[in-house]
């Protein structure tokens, strides 16, 4: 069969594509969980929140049906506490820091119950932040995703007036863009971009890129400090003969195709190889599933001891019947008539350990074949390296180099998120852009 689109019904999209972690169906069963806290001193599942979410004060305050003072806490703490919520990997993160995991009991839900609370607080648009009056202080910020709409909201409380230009149509970046459509819908990420801007003094600009309609100098001009938060987005190409055959797709461009488009609209394989095990690998490969495709089949190069997503990430693959090849390395993708029809890979085996004890993957001199009539490249994402040179910004392979004061090498302007770390967690990037913002408010208050 060839690249297809449309292959199910309506109800078959909307079934594949539903919740797939369901909210609490009662205030009596979130009430339930959120009575086993044992409301640690020095909270383990605290700390380990890049945000530094007070987790257990949410939850007692939810105990107490004190739901407003409970999306204040975590909100206070992380503007996208709704969708860090859905998305946030807390397999290793909070719930795999709770201390019910030493007891061989289930975690406290934590994700469940930040979903519990801020979802009431976006649905009904509580004010729950009041901004300080104006201080006559302009920012420029570059980028509507976590990290550029953290930055603002923080700003934008103390009174500076933000500017964000965004390329897209729409804020919130990889949140909007990025993730798979189970997760989190584009009509919540839509929510949460108002819910934030609804404090005042944010306005957001569509359809501005920097180095196309902006420029650096521009935005320095006109602003009394610019802050940087561009993300990552270039696919990193895997440098094979072959990459060039239609049915060759790269895995943030497919699913960003199905955020924009619909399910229906995307076209989708009947045997598609997916090649990576990031996040991004394992959504690329379970929606080319839910979009229809018979056999998905994930490639990876190196050992499950070594891959990128989470158990939790890996089990979802498994069980939308996705398939594996370990040690693996793509060789060659080969086509009929321009269109893919193979993938070659090296079988790979574990070198000798290295000064570090690690082993790397070396070729076996096999070589394994499959019949596919579609790949998605999902091998990471590089940095937007040609932008960050033109703009003459001192880098790391691309990645902005910033000081502990998040200030790149030209004064007054900073930068954070996955434009500087290469890409990590959406509440990683919601850290950057506050640590951002109170940089930018103690360089605007030392002029």
């Amino acid at each position: 069969m060839s690249i297809l689109n449309n292959r199910l019904t309506n109800e078959q999209y909307e079934q594949n594509f539903s919740d797939i972690h369901p909210p609490f169906d009662s205030r009596e069963a979130a009430l339930v969980e959120a009575n086993r806290c044992l409301f640690c001193y020095d909270a383990p599942c605290t700390k380990s929140c890049p945000t530094s979410i007070d987790v257990p004060k949410f939850i007692k305050q939810i105990t107490t049906d004190n739901v407003k003072g409970s999306a204040f806490t975590i909100l206070d703490a992380n503007i996208m506490g709704g969708g860090c919520s859905k998305v946030c990997p807390v397999e290793k993160l909070c719930e795999g820091s709770c201390v019910f995991n030493l007891m061989d009991e289930p975690p406290i839900p934590i994700a469940k119950l930040q979903r519990y609370s801020t979802e009431k607080a976006i649905a009904n648009k509580w004010p729950l932040f009041q901004r300080k009056p104006s201080v006559g202080r302009k920012v420029a910020v570059v980028g509507a995703g976590p990290a550029g709409l953290s930055c603002a909201h923080a700003l934008s409380r103390e009174g500076v007036d933000v500017t964000i230009y965004e390329k897209e149509s729409k804020g919130g970046g990889l949140m909007t863009y990025g993730i798979a459509a189970y997760k989190v819908t584009p009509e919540f990420c839509e929510e949460e971009v108002e819910f934030i801007t609804s404090l005042g003094g944010i306005d957001i600009i569509y359809g501005q890129e920097l180095g196309r309609t902006i420029s650096l100098p521009e935005l320095q001009a006109s602003y009394d400090a610019v802050y940087l938060g561009i993300g990552v987005g270039v696919a990193r190409q895997l440098d094979i003969p072959g990459e060039e055959l239609t049915g060759v797709e790269d895995a943030i461009r497919f699913i960003y195709d199905i955020r924009e488009l619909g399910y229906p609209s995307v076209p989708v394989g009947d045997k598609v190889a997916v090649i990576g095990l990031g996040m991004t690998a394992i959504d690329a490969a379970t929606q080319a599933k839910r979009l229809g495709a018979s056999e998905v089949t994930i490639v990876y190069r190196r050992t499950q001891a070594e891959m990128p997503s989470t158990e939790v990430e890996l089990n979802l693959a498994k069980l939308d019947g996705c398939n594996l090849i370990w040690l693996a390395s793509p060789k060659e993708i080969k086509g009929e008539n321009g269109r893919v029809t193979q993938l070659i890979c090296n079988v790979m085996e574990l070198g000798v350990p290295d000064t570090s004890g690690r082993r790397s993957p070396v070729e076996t001199g096999k070589t394994i074949t499959l019949d596919v009539d579609m790949v998605i490249k999902a091998a990471g994402q590089v940095p937007y390296e040609a932008l960050v040179n033109t703009n003459q910004l001192t880098h790391w392979n691309g990645k902005v180099a910033i000081d502990s004061y998040c200030t790149t090498n030209i004064p007054g302007v900073f930068a954070g998120g996955d434009c500087v770390n290469g890409g990590k967690e959406v509440v990683d990037a919601v850290q950057a852009g506050k640590d951002g913002a109170k940089a930018i408010l103690n360089f605007i208050q030392s002029e």
